[in-house]
């Protein structure tokens, strides 16, 4: 039976269904804009999940027609309008490092596959936090759109980086400047979605994607996940090197000896994650 977890906040729904750990972004009249409860609900979550053993995935979703608008625009304009009095330019970007490293960041390193599941738009930082993930699915009729340059902001949450290193750095820039919307179907032909499927069917496509890695060899993933993320930016004898250490040690578990046995039986292996 599905376990709901206390967030602290009614802006972020979190829920354990076996070893998949599904964090929903409700607020579905803002299209689920960010707020600050939202950002520190999702970061103490993403910190829980990366160190609960029962978690073996996680999904990230929205609530309603929308995965994530990004930030509050009607809440930054209404704090720029206000009176001045809040924290220094120093004090913000301490902030918003610290916040971008435990969301964002989380999504990206944490040692256990991430999924984000689009009903929606991905807005500005909402499309950062769908493009940390590991794998995403979107709704036929999802779009993804940086968005920055039509409200005046550089971007956040690491867009920039995974946008880049997705589509490569001329396909980025084009994306980030003019801010034009990206289909469902385009998504998929840039390689920004793994799978399109009609609205109806998210849910139990989801649930299929995550219950099969949730099933996976752990430990496996684990150094699979660093070994990828690495390979994006590392040095080929850094990866080399790296791949035949993780390879050594998941040759050592008990998943990889109950694979190569159900493999020889002709049957499907099951796994336990040591």
């Amino acid at each position: 039976m599905a376990e709901t977890i206390d967030t602290g906040t009614e802006d972020l729904l979190a829920e354990l269904d076996g070893a998949v750990l599904t964090l929903t972004l409700n607020r579905p009249q803002a299209r689920n804009a960010m707020s600050d409860d939202m950002n520190q609900a999702l970061a103490r979550q993403l910190a829980a999940a990366e160190l609960d053993p029962r978690v073996r995935c996680v999904v990230l979703t929205g609530a309603g027609q929308g995965f994530c608008a990004g930030g509050d625009v009607k809440g930054m304009n209404e704090r720029n309008a206000g009176p001045g009095g809040g924290p220094s330019i120093d004090e913000a970007i301490a902030r918003q490092r610290v916040n971008q490293r435990a969301t964002a960041g989380k999504l990206f390193k944490m040692p256990k596959p991430t999924i984000a599941a689009l009903p929606g738009a991905a807005a500005g930082a909402g499309l950062s936090l769908a493009l940390a993930c590991d794998l995403r699915i979107m709704a036929r009729t999802a779009f993804l759109t940086t968005a920055f340059a039509k409200v005046g902001l550089a971007g956040d949450y690491g867009g920039t980086y995974f946008l880049t290193q997705l589509v490569g750095s001329a396909k980025a820039r084009e994306l980030y400047f003019l801010s034009e919307r990206v289909s469902a179907e385009e998504a998929l032909r840039l390689g920004l979605a793994n799978w399109v499927v009609e609205p109806d069917d998210l849910a139990a496509r989801t649930r299929e994607v995550a219950q099969r890695l949730a099933a996976g060899p752990a430990i496996c993933f684990r150094y699979m996940k660093e070994n990828l993320n690495r390979a994006m930016a590392g040095e080929v004898d850094d990866c080399l090197d790296l791949e035949a250490t993780h390879h050594v040690h998941s040759s050592r578990t008990a998943d990889h000896k109950e694979a190569a046995s159900a493999f020889v039986e002709k049957r499907e292996a099951v796994f336990t994650g040591r």
